[in-house]
């Protein structure tokens, strides 16, 4: 694979907007303090919404470590 295929490749990637993010405002009470009733009340959500987050930063992590070794493969 050469470096037009890897930003073919690449730009071709969704990108990706943590629903965590949308979920924490959620559940933030009017004093911008976590509101334990509104967190319960998205707990499943955000349960699911960390498991996202987690496997999108495991799956840039293993990208950036094909990166490097393409990039020192090519030096």
């Amino acid at each position: 694979m050469d470096g037009i295929d890897l930003v073919r490749m690449l730009r071709e990637v969704p990108p990706f907007r943590p629903r965590l993010i949308e979920l924490t405002w959620k559940a933030v009470g009017e004093d911008g303090a976590l509101d334990i009733n509104k967190v319960t009340f998205y707990a499943k959500e955000i349960t699911e919404a960390i498991e996202e987050a987690h496997a999108y930063a495991k799956d840039t992590k293993e990208m950036v470590r094909c990166l490097r070794r393409m990039a020192h493969s090519q030096s």
